[in-house]
C-alpha cells in the first residue's frame, strides 16, 4: 500500500492534511452548506500526480473526490476522511484556430477557458457562471447560452484524457475507448478522472446581451410569450426566463431594488446588427420595468452573475425536465416564482431545443433529448439561519412542478438527496452506463458523485 509519505514523494503538487497550513482553505468548496474534512487534499500539477492520487485512494480503500471548479452543489468535490484529487492547478488551454479545436486541462473554469479562446474569436457551449469548472459541467451534459446553436457541451466534446481506476491513462474518443467516450458524455464523474478535454470550437467573439425585467404579476404572460417564441427562434438566440429579486444595478430604478421580478436573460451570437430585432419578441412580452441591452465580449456575459454568486453561499437545488410551458406549468411558476426568498435564489428554465434535438437520445449518455427545458430551482442564500425557509421554498416549488414534468432531472442540477432519481435521469441509457461502469470502475472507486453503482 502507498503511504502518505510515499504519496508526497510521488507528486509535484502540494499534499495538504489537517496538520498543514492551508488545510481550512483546501477543504472548502463552493457550497457553504458543505462542511467536510478529508484526510488529504492533493493539488495535482499534472497527470502523474493524478495517477499517484488515484492509486493512493485505491490502495488504501479511501473515498476519492475529484474537484475541478468545486461548484458541485451536493459537495462532491470533497468528503469526510477520504482523498480529494484537486485539479485546479491544471489549467492549461491549447487552441488550434485552424482546426477550430481546443484542448483544456480539467482544472479550468469556464472563465479561464473562455479567456483563453476569446483571443481567437472562438467559443463552445459552456456554463452560465464563469467560476464553474469545465469538468463537472461537461461530464453532466453541459447547458449554456450557445446550446441552441451548437448543442450541449458534450456534443462538442471530441476527446478526453482519462485516468482510470486501475491506474491507466487513456484517451477516449469516437475511435479509441468508444464506450468510455459515450459514457463520459453525460454520465458524470463515474468513470475516471478526466485530466483534459478536447472541444470543437465555433466562431463566437462578441455577442449582444439582454436582460429584461417585467412586473412579477405578469410572469404568466412573459412565460407564455417566451415559450411560443423560443420554439422557432433563430438558433443563435440563447435566452432563458427566470425569477429574480432586483439587485442594486444602475439600469434598474432604485425604488425597484429588492423586489421580485419575472426576467429574461438573452444572448445573441448572430450578426450584431440583427440583435435588436431578435430581442423584440422577448422585450414585448409585457410592460418593461428595466432593461439592459449591450454588445459585449462573450466571456463578459458568461461572468455576469459571478459577483452575485460568490463562493460560500448556502445552496440547495432541485431540477426537472419539461417538454413545454403548458398552462399548468406556467401556473406553478406564477405561484411559486414570485416567492423567491433571497437575492441570490432563482428559477431558470434553460432551453435545450434547437441543435440539442439533433442528437439521438442514445448517441450520448444524456438521454432527455426530447425535453425543451432543463429547469433548475436554485436556492442560494448567505445566512445558515435561513436554511429551513429557503429549502422549503425549493422543495415546495419542486413538488408542484414535478407531476407536470418528465421523469428525472439534469444531473448537474440534482441535489445530494436525489440519488433515487438517477435511473430516471438517465432513462434509456442507464443500463448501458452500468455496463460501462462495471468495465472501467468495478470497485466503485469513483463514487463521490451522482453514483452509477456497478
Amino acid at each position: 500500500m502507498t503511504t502518505l509519505d510515499q504519496l508526497r514523494e510521488q507528486v509535484r503538487g502540494p499534499v495538504v492534511t489537517e496538520q498543514d497550513e492551508g488545510y481550512e482553505q483546501a477543504r472548502r468548496v463552493y457550497n457553504g452548506m458543505i462542511d467536510r474534512h478529508p484526510k488529504v487534499v492533493v493539488r495535482c500539477a499534472d497527470d502523474t500526480d493524478v495517477l499517484a492520487t488515484v492509486g493512493y485512494a485505491r490502495d488504501n480503500d479511501l473515498a476519492l473526490a475529484v474537484r475541478g471548479g468545486a461548484h458541485s452543489v451536493p459537495g462532491f468535490g470533497t468528503n469526510d476522511g477520504g482523498v480529494v484529487c484537486d485539479l485546479s492547478a491544471m489549467s492549461a488551454v491549447l487552441v488550434d484556430p485552424a482546426a477550430r479545436t481546443a484542448w483544456a486541462q480539467g482544472g479550468n473554469t469556464w472563465g479561464s477557458f473562455n479567456h483563453a479562446t476569446y483571443g481567437y474569436g472562438l467559443a463552445t457551449t459552456g456554463g452560465i457562471v464563469a467560476s464553474t469548472g469545465i469538468g463537472g459541467l461537461t461530464l453532466g451534459g453541459g447547458i449554456g447560452y450557445l446550446a441552441r446553436a451548437h448543442g450541449l457541451t458534450i456534443d462538442n466534446l471530441l476527446a478526453a484524457r482519462v485516468v482510470t481506476a486501475d491506474g491507466r491513462v487513456v484517451t477516449a474518443s469516437a475511435d479509441s475507448e468508444p464506450d468510455l467516450f459515450w459514457a463520459l458524455r453525460g454520465g458524470g464523474g463515474n468513470f475516471g478522472v478526466v485530466t483534459a478535454f478536447r472541444y470543437r470550437m465555433h466562431p463566437v467573439r462578441d455577442i449582444m446581451a439582454g436582460i429584461f425585467f417585467f412586473p412579477v404579476d405578469r410572469a404568466a404572460d412573459v412565460l407564455a410569450s417566451y415559450d411560443a417564441y423560443i420554439a422557432d427562434a433563430p438558433a443563435e438566440l440563447g435566452a432563458f426566463p427566470a425569477f429574480q429579486i432586483a439587485p442594486p444595478l444602475p439600469f434598474i430604478p432604485p425604488q425597484e431594488h429588492g423586489k421580485p421580478f419575472s426576467i429574461v436573460v438573452a444572448c445573441w451570437s448572430g450578426p450584431m446588427e440583427a440583435g435588436e430585432k431578435v430581442f423584440a419578441p422577448l422585450r414585448d412580452a409585457a410592460p418593461l420595468v428595466a432593461e439592459m441591452v449591450a454588445p459585449m465580449p462573450y466571456p463578459a456575459l458568461n461572468a455576469m452573475f459571478d459577483e452575485l454568486l460568490p463562493a460560500g453561499l448556502q445552496h440547495y437545488w432541485k431540477t426537472v425536465f419539461s417538454p413545454a410551458m403548458t398552462p399548468e406549468v406556467i401556473e406553478v411558476h406564477a405561484e411559486h416564482g414570485p416567492r423567491v426568498p433571497a437575492l441570490q435564489s432563482t428559477m431558470h428554465a434553460y432551453p435545450i431545443n434547437g441543435a440539442c434535438h439533433d442528437v439521438a437520445p442514445d448517441a450520448t449518455a444524456f438521454a432527455h433529448r426530447d425535453a425543451k427545458y432543463a429547469t433548475v430551482i436554485a436556492g442560494m442564500w448567505p445566512d445558515p439561519a435561513d436554511n429551513d425557509a429557503n429549502i422549503a421554498w425549493v422543495r415546495d416549488y419542486y413538488a408542484a412542478l414535478r407531476p407536470l414534468s418528465q421523469s428525472g432531472g439534469y444531473v448537474n442540477f440534482m441535489a445530494g438527496d436525489d440519488q433515487d432519481k438517477l435511473r430516471d435521469a438517465y432513462g434509456v441509457n442507464y443500463d448501458r452506463l452500468v455496463e460501462v461502469k462495471r468495465r472501467y470502475d468495478p470497485g466503485n472507486l469513483f463514487r463521490d458523485n451522482q453514483n452509477i453503482v456497478p
